[in-house]
């Protein structure tokens, strides 16, 4: 069932066509072998990922700053796992994991099928929280940065998805109207309830099987995404 009247789709990046787990784990093998730490890293991840993404929901209400979440997932998930490490070092390995984290370019499948069938019928955008300095690169590296039109991120919007003003801002950028838009990505409060409370359409990427409201669209795989558009 093809949703008519789109002329604009607008994705979020991490977790959504950029696959942030897997090159997140990646930077973490390559700083803690920089910095010769004898870390078991599945044990490390398995506390990260929930402590990580408990943080960035604290920095999308504004609850915390971007210093603080990179300082406190790290710090929260050493001592977890009970692991001895000095401040300073946990600063060192903050600040290094955005260095790492840009050069490895892992996508979801289907990223690249999806954008050229989509780039032939729409122009394509990206709405993310991520940080400014990491997510041209990210998207440049991974070399998915000419199929969009315009790029918002968090921190020239100056709020934060599900804030209506960070959408209102990527409708302005890309001249598109909400009724003409649709938005992809794969967190229900930030991204989907974010665009459906300003008018757009909007799919989930729910490649995690979370449950979601049998009334959202969604897909678990991104190549799904052609039954809509």
């Amino acid at each position: 069932m093809k949703i008519k009247d789109i002329k604009h789709v607008f994705f979020d990046l991490d977790h959504t066509l950029w696959d942030f787990d897997k090159n997140s784990a990646l930077t973490f093998d390559k700083i803690f072998e920089l910095h010769q730490l004898n870390i078991d890293k599945n044990q490390f991840l398995s506390r990260y990922e929930p402590i990580n993404l408990n943080y960035w929901k604290l920095y999308r209400e504004e609850k915390i700053d971007k210093s603080n979440l990179r300082y406190k997932r790290l710090k929260d998930t050493f001592d977890a796992i009970e692991f001895e490490v000095s401040d300073d070092t946990i600063n060192q390995l903050s600040e290094d994991y955005i260095t790492y984290l840009t050069s490895f370019n892992h996508l979801f499948e289907g990223t690249f099928e999806l954008l050229e069938h989509l780039t032939k019928h729409y122009q394509l955008h990206i709405i993310t929280n991520g940080f400014d300095e990491a997510q041209q690169k990210k998207m440049d590296n991974a070399n998915i940065s000419q199929y969009f039109e315009t790029v918002t991120n968090s921190e020239i919007a100056g709020v934060k998805k599900p804030n209506p003003i960070i959408f209102e801002y990527a409708l302005n950028s890309a001249k598109a109207k909400p009724h003409e838009s649709i938005m992809i990505g794969d967190n229900i409060e930030a991204d989907i309830l974010g665009a459906l409370e300003m008018g757009f359409d909007a799919i989930l990427f729910n490649y995690h099987n979370h449950k979601a409201d049998v009334q959202i669209k969604q897909v678990t795989s991104l190549l799904d995404i052609k039954m809509y558009l």
